[in-house]
């Protein structure tokens, strides 16, 4: 368990260095890096334009700006966002909270509606449901995250139903397979037979079975819940995570962007490592 732990610790550290390293790559090779809009403004002098361009010097050597970060980060400093011009600190102490309970949020209800039709089709057995369920799980599959947004605006709806919408479809899909393959197996079968309950079978057979897999199906779907809160916080005016990593992006901002970019990246390997951890544990107390 502990060379288990130190591998996914050490694979985090690589992956959220890397990841970091490529975004501020990317952004430093986009078109229009380093042209500031305020550069515009007719009412600034040639030495307040000199400033402007002075402030993006040091990025144009960009292994030497990621080395400048990371000194900087590991004493607590995170930059200056070059568009909102507050430190990137604190711009995420204020946008995280907003994206968890987004996120929590879609995830609770996603999980609450997508695993019940999917144990109670699992368990009742009726054909017209689970094709009904499965042709209502395919056109939310095949809906962008964007038009789900879109659509809980002008439905008036919670941004947290449409993070639901958007997760309900894979976490649906797979814990019915999940469930469907657990209740073949034969001494669930023969609980079955036997008379035993189906809330009782549930239970205290099919999720024990289940549950190494469920939880990683938990840690993909923190996975795509973060990655559609960016396009619904910024189609919904959510003024979180996602909005700030758009704002970021559209105006090429370097330091917001590499910190944003890191953030993801660290809660993504962190939820799949705890999945990951955690079925091991499930899966060695089952044997």
């Amino acid at each position: 368990m502990r060379r288990k732990i130190a591998r996914h610790l050490i694979a985090i550290t690589a992956t959220v260095l890397l990841g970091g390293l490529v975004s501020a790559v990317l952004v430093r090779i986009s078109p229009g890096f380093a042209i500031d809009e305020n550069q515009l403004d007719p009412r600034l002098n040639a030495e307040s334009l000199r400033a402007l361009r002075a402030s993006h010097s040091s990025e144009a050597n960009i292994l030497r700006f990621y080395a400048g970060y990371m000194n900087r980060a590991v004493h607590g400093d995170l930059g200056i966002s070059h568009s909102l011009g507050q430190p990137v600190g604190r711009l995420l102490r204020d946008r995280v909270p907003v994206t968890g309970r987004l996120a929590a949020g879609g995830l609770a209800l996603a999980w609450t509606f997508a695993f019940g039709l999917a144990a109670a089709l699992a368990a009742v057995r009726i054909s017209t449901c689970d094709v009904l369920a499965i042709v209502l799980s395919g056109i939310l599959l095949c809906l962008p995250a964007a038009v789900m947004a879109l659509l809980s605006v002008l439905w008036n709806a919670p941004a947290s139903l449409a993070v639901a919408l958007i997760v309900f479809p894979r976490v649906f899909t797979y814990s019915r397979n999940l469930l469907l393959n657990s209740y073949s197996l034969p001494h669930i079968v023969t609980a079955r037979a036997k008379g035993l309950s189906k809330l009782r079978t549930l239970f205290w057979h099919v999720l024990p079975s289940c549950a190494p897999s469920l939880v990683a199906v938990g840690g993909i779907s923190v996975n795509i819940a973060l990655s559609a809160a960016i396009p619904v916080e910024a189609l919904c005016g959510v003024a979180g995570v996602g909005s700030l990593a758009w704002q970021a992006a559209m105006a090429r901002d370097l330091p917001l962007l590499v910190n944003v970019t890191v953030l993801v990246t660290l809660v993504t390997l962190l939820s799949d490592a705890g999945a990951d951890v955690i079925g091991y544990v499930l899966s060695t107390r089952e044997n």
